[in-house]
């Protein structure tokens, strides 16, 4: 089935992890100048550009899903949001410098025995 995907579709189901990766960077630069849990400190991390930023990415993420999942069932696609266990780390090494461990290696080997075994 997957090999009739059109080069768009595939994009969606390698990019909508990826971005939704990239917003949990954003909500996590974001947690550094995040203010107390008051009404004061909710106002301003509303206003904050960087967490607006990470919503517009789960925005659009959401939204390339639903075209995605109009050319694939859910019960396969959603196999490839397992990618996000992926790319965290790999982003959270790139921007924050968090190590990347044998246990991680290990661990996305099995995700993509997972997408093999699921899509296969």
């Amino acid at each position: 089935m997957f090999v009739s995907l059109s080069p768009i579709t595939w994009l969606g189901l390698l990019g909508t992890p990826l971005l939704i990766a990239m917003g949990q960077v954003l909500f996590k630069m974001t947690s550094s100048t995040a203010g107390d849990f008051s009404l004061r400190g909710l106002l301003a991390l509303a206003a904050n550009p960087v967490l607006i930023a990470a919503l517009a990415l789960y925005g659009f993420g959401t939204i390339v899903w639903i075209y995605v999942l109009k050319s694939v069932p859910l019960t396969l696609a959603y196999s490839f949001m397992g990618l996000t266990f992926c790319f965290v780390p790999l982003l959270a090494q790139l921007f924050f410098g968090e190590p990347l461990t044998f246990r991680y290696a290990l661990g996305t080997v099995l995700i993509f025995a997972g997408l093999l075994a699921i899509n296969g």
